[in-house]
């Protein structure tokens, strides 16, 4: 409301208009309202501040002493000219990034060939027998501890390719 619009306000209505601003605004704490009707800076307000509070000490994870291999990214040509910069200048570690990965896994498939060969003196053809690890599931103890363990405690169900 502009100076114009006050002055052309009588005194009744410029009383009112002073009164009202005078009075505290309605709010979930003053009135019966429901919060949702709450002005957003009023509630951001009253809430803690989130993260660590002051003098808390930080933790990180420590980084590998003896990693499978150091990749070294050099810069290639200086920001400030574009000379290029060759990789027999001396260098110094700014920061160090790590990446963890599990490797890939790839099952381990042993075929058991049961062979047969022809005896030497009756001339018979003679088979070796079925041997242990040819009986039974094809699937060895630790691909079923693995699968087991999907099914049970990760409630996986059975999936075909």
């Amino acid at each position: 409301m502009g100076r114009g619009e006050l002055e052309r306000l009588s005194k009744e209505e410029l009383i009112e208009l002073v009164l009202r601003l005078q009075r505290p605004e309605k709010t979930s704490r003053t009135a019966s309202k429901p919060p949702s009707t709450d002005r957003k800076e009023q509630r951001e307000k009253s809430k803690p501040g989130g993260g660590a509070k002051p003098g808390h000490e930080g933790h990180s994870r420590v980084m590998s002493e003896a990693p499978d291999a150091v990749v070294e990214h050099r810069p290639g040509q200086c920001s400030g000219c574009g000379v290029a910069l060759s990789a027999d200048l001396l260098a110094e570690t700014v920061s160090v990034h790590e990446r963890v990965e599990l490797p890939e896994v790839k099952p381990l498939v042993t075929h058991h060939r049961r062979l047969t060969v022809r005896c030497p003196a009756c001339g018979r053809r003679v088979v070796a027998p079925v041997p242990e690890a040819a009986r039974g599931t094809p699937f060895g103890p630790r691909l079923h501890a693995v699968a087991t363990y999907l099914k049970t405690f990760q409630a996986l169900r059975r999936f075909r390719p």
